[in-house]
């Protein structure tokens, strides 16, 4: 198959093939271990069973199914009392509207709902492992804005006063070196970039056959900094106000198209319900709390031995699992730290070791009352906004139970990348603090009334079970590795690499 494309190329190319009975009967006597049980290890098993291969088993190093799906019920609560934040993904887009006010349907998350279906279906309409989706708010007038000014009362004014008020309004880069340079080069990226009408709709229509292309027409060689730098000549500091010249991000512009939805989807009373509806079917066949920390090939047996040590860290001779195959479905910034891992070939080692992983922090807050809602002049109805102020990034409020009595949660703070590391850093006593200084600004005194002192905060590079938010392979890296990882070497299945 061309794995550049490898869901298309790869299923066609599998449905010609008629296995012979032998051969069928022989894969389905297979053992399988599926090591890791976040969403990848879940599809894994529950694919596993779908074409009858049973003799698997999920080795899980948390005590917990879903990985990086992770809802913070806070204060004690349940998903029936609707306090949670989403420490993990949250949101799934379905579609965009084109400049002719046409729909274009994002293809690339439908198979989260044609999961849903199959699972809810598979659970027998269980109301308690139900997976309903519900509307997501992306944007409200409301939402703090990232303007450097302040309302007379000194709270953060909101998206729609900036956009009516020119007060409000303010430029944090209007200091340029040379602005007809800047200008210059921000009309070069744009036209380099190609994302017009056409390019949108394909990335939204078929997200395989887009990032194909990219590769072939070059797009995943240059950053925007690199471009600007290398191909086109800018100097260092035209080249960093544009694009940021310590980002190594290819231009890869599917975060456009997908930050360009114009209706959006979550789970009801949360994205954990989603690894929860595989619980019947997984949760007998998963050993928990143990963390592989090594990997060997038997090239005569054929099996595949996984190392942990449960018991004592510090054992010399670990415990062992062994299996026919293994499906690695932990991410490789956790599996780069395995000692010893089978001799796979160069290309794979590297890809293993040598991927780039992005950081994220999330800090929920839990509040006596949803006040945000209730703001006598600027009230704020769902939503994620922004704010200037260090350490915040965006801001984002409930979708669910508008204008619900009782308690709410606000994730007062989500970041990403160079700020993330530096949040990371803190203790979590330094970092909610921080945060919830940062409520009161944006929202007034009420912020300190109402808060009960309940929070979450998540920095994923700093937890043992990941290491990192999400893949972000650098310039390079994402072209070369990716079709390392779908070749089976030594037994080993690679079941993600986000």
């Amino acid at each position: 198959m061309d794995a550049q494309g490898p869901w298309f190329d790869g299923v066609a190319y599998l449905q010609e093939k008629e296995p012979e009975e032998a051969f069928v009967s022989m894969a389905k006597s297979k053992t399988i271990g599926i090591l890791g049980g976040g969403m990848s290890g879940l599809m894994t098993a529950h694919l596993l069973d779908s074409v009858g291969i049973k003799d698997w088993t999920i080795v899980e190093a948390s005590s917990r199914i879903g990985g990086r799906v992770h809802t913070s019920y806070l204060n004690g609560s349940t998903p029936d009392d609707y306090q949670y934040q989403e420490m993990g993904p949250m949101r799934f887009p379905v579609s965009l509207t084109a400049e002719n006010n046409e729909t274009i349907e994002i293809m690339d998350h439908r198979m989260v709902f044609q999961l849903a279906d199959v699972l809810n279906q598979q659970n027998g309409e269980d109301s308690d492992l139900a997976v309903n989706f519900i509307k997501w708010i992306q944007s409200s007038p409301g939402n703090p804005s990232s303007s450097t000014l302040r309302r007379p009362d000194g709270t953060v004014p909101s998206r729609a006063e900036v956009a009516v008020d020119p007060a409000y309004s303010t430029n944090a880069n209007a200091s340029y070196s040379n602005a007809t340079l800047v200008a210059e080069a921000n009309e070069a990226i744009e036209e380099w970039s190609g994302l017009d009408e056409a390019g949108i709709r394909l990335l939204a229509s078929n997200v395989f056959q887009a990032h194909k292309k990219a590769v072939e027409e070059g797009y995943f060689d240059f950053s925007e900094a690199g471009y600007l730098k290398y191909q086109l000549g800018y100097d260092n500091n035209i080249t960093d106000q544009v694009a940021n010249i310590a980002s190594d991000s290819p231009e890869w512009l599917y975060d456009n198209v997908y930050f360009s939805a114009s209706e959006w989807r979550t789970i009801d009373k949360g994205l954990s319900s989603l690894p929860a509806a595989f619980g019947p079917q997984v949760l007998n066949r998963t050993i928990f709390q143990t963390a592989v920390q090594g990997m060997t090939y038997n090239s005569s047996t054929e099996k595949v031995a996984i190392q942990h040590r449960s018991n004592n860290l510090f054992d010399i001779s670990p415990e062992t699992m062994e299996f026919d195959y293994a499906v690695v479905a932990v991410p490789f910034s956790r599996v780069r730290l395995w000692n010893p891992l089978p001799d796979y070939t160069s290309l794979l080692s590297r890809a293993i070791s040598r991927l780039n992983y992005q950081q994220s922090c999330k800090v929920a807050l839990h509040y006596e009352s949803r006040f945000w809602e209730h703001l006598p002049e600027h009230p704020i109805l769902g939503g994620c906004g922004s704010s200037n102020i260090p350490g915040v990034g965006s801001i984002c409020y409930p979708s669910y139970t508008l204008n619900a009595t009782g308690p709410g949660v606000i994730l007062g703070s989500y970041v990403s990348g160079v700020q993330a590391r530096s949040l990371g850093s803190l203790t979590e006593e330094q970092h909610v603090a921080l945060i919830q200084r940062a409520m009161i600004e944006v929202h007034g005194p009420v912020a300190q009334d109402q808060w009960t002192g309940a929070y979450d905060r998540i920095c994923w590079e700093n937890n043992e079970f990941q290491s990192g938010a999400w893949a972000a392979p650098s310039v390079g890296q994402q072209d070369l590795y990716l079709p390392a990882y779908f070749h089976t070497e030594k037994h080993t299945v690679f079941g993600k690499y986000t």
